[in-house]
This record gives C-alpha cells, structure tokens and sequence, in this order.
C-alpha cells in the first residue's frame, strides 16, 4: 500500500485562523489572513479552543488531497461510504484488468495451506477473464469499453485498485475516529494511519486530536471488551 500526499491547502494554520475570526470579526477574512496575527505563538490553543467548544467548520476550509495504490476494492468500498469527500478512482470499464494485481489478507498469506487455495482462485480468475475476453472479442458490436465493463464482474473484490481521495480537515478527524479503532476493517485502518502520518506532519496542532473514537469521546462506544484500549483495562493498568 503507497499513500503519497499530492496536495494541501497552503498556509493551512492562517487559512484556519481567518475563517475562525471571520465569525467575530468586523474585519474582513482576507485581511485577517494577510495580518496573520499572533498566529504562530498561539494557534495550538487556539485550535485546542475551537475543538473544545465544536466550532469546526473553519476547518472545512482545508483539505488534503491523497493519491492511493495497492490497495483492494474491499477497501475503497468502505472508504468510499465516507460521503463528504471527492474520489477519482481507476476505472475497470476503460482499464483492461487482464493481469490484474490483488491483495491477500494477512490471515490468509501466513497460513500456507489457505494461501495455496486463494491462488488458485485468482488463477481461475484470470485463466476465464482472458477466455471470456477472447469469446466475447470475436463480436464486432463490442468495443474494448463494452467489453471491459461486463469482464469486471468476475473479478475478486481482492483485486488492487488505485484511487484519489480530498477529504477536508474535519471529515479526516471523523474518518480517523472511526477507522483507526482497532474494530475497523485492518486495510482500512491501515490506510487511515498511512493518512495520518501525512496529515499530523502537514498541521500537527489540528491532528494531534485524531485518533480512534475511544480517544475522542472517552469510553467505547462499540463496547469491544476484548480491545486493548476498552477504558477498563486501561484503568487496571494505572
């Protein structure tokens, strides 16, 4: 799995700040954000503050742009279900998956025996996909787009898909709560972490408050006793 970061709204903390001080100010938010005043000395608390109280729409002004690859249609289907976002993913119906790459899951790749039966599928897969292909080729009434969109239906939901995703400030916290918990899909929450890392290096005073719902509402709302982050066990370990 590659998660690179394309894009980012520049001046990320003065575009934040100029749209939380438009709502009190008389002044204009253009000229807050050219004023950039005391900024950089306060702005974690300010930020602190802005969480604090649930004002979070000046952080729907930034947004981070990531480009995703290695990863599987399972993943993007649940990615996908975060709806306040902008994807552009990699086509099955223009891109011929012929030789498609795929993902194994863990559980799978580290039992041998298992490991043998997935491959065989996939190589199943493939053998019918380049057959059909050949079949349905013969027919002149089908061009490559015709013909790709209905060879998509055999393929694995396990096959590698890239995909480019915007998400906002605030969407990625919620995206981070819900899938950092370690209840969450593990691809998923792995591409969470990937995303993350990135924006936490970009505007580390916003996303040091992301993390797993846990985190955020201080007890567990999937009431997961068997996590190691369920509130009574940490309790115990104090």
């Amino acid at each position: 799995m590659q998660v690179k970061l394309l894009s980012y709204t520049q001046n990320p903390k003065a575009v934040i700040y100029a749209c939380a001080r438009q709502c009190y100010s008389k002044l204009s938010a253009y000229n807050i954000y050219v004023k950039k005043e005391k900024l950089s000395k306060r702005f974690k608390e300010f930020i602190a503050h802005l969480i604090e109280r649930g004002h979070l729409s000046p952080l729907e002004h930034v947004s981070f742009t990531f480009s995703i690859e290695g990863i599987s249609r399972i993943c993007t289907h649940q990615l996908v279900r975060h709806r306040i976002a902008s994807y552009s993913q990699q086509s099955q119906r223009y891109v011929d998956m012929e030789n498609f790459n795929y993902i194994i899951p863990p559980t799978i790749k580290k039992n041998k025996e298992a490991k043998k039966v997935f491959l065989e599928v996939i190589t199943i897969i493939r053998e019918k996909y380049r057959e059909l292909k050949e079949i349905l080729g013969k027919e002149k009434t089908l061009d490559r787009e015709k013909l790709n969109q209905d060879l998509r239906f055999i393929l694995p939901q396990a096959v590698e898909t890239k995909i480019v995703v915007t998400m906002n400030c605030r969407e990625l916290l919620h995206f981070f709560s819900e899938r950092l918990c370690l209840r969450a899909q593990w691809e998923i929450r792995a591409l969470a972490y990937k995303m993350f890392s990135l924006c936490k290096r970009i505007l580390p005073e916003v996303f040091s408050f992301a993390g797993p719902k846990c985190k955020r509402m201080g007890f567990c709302p999937e009431k997961a006793f068997d996590c190691p982050l369920f509130p009574d066990k940490l309790d115990k370990k104090k």
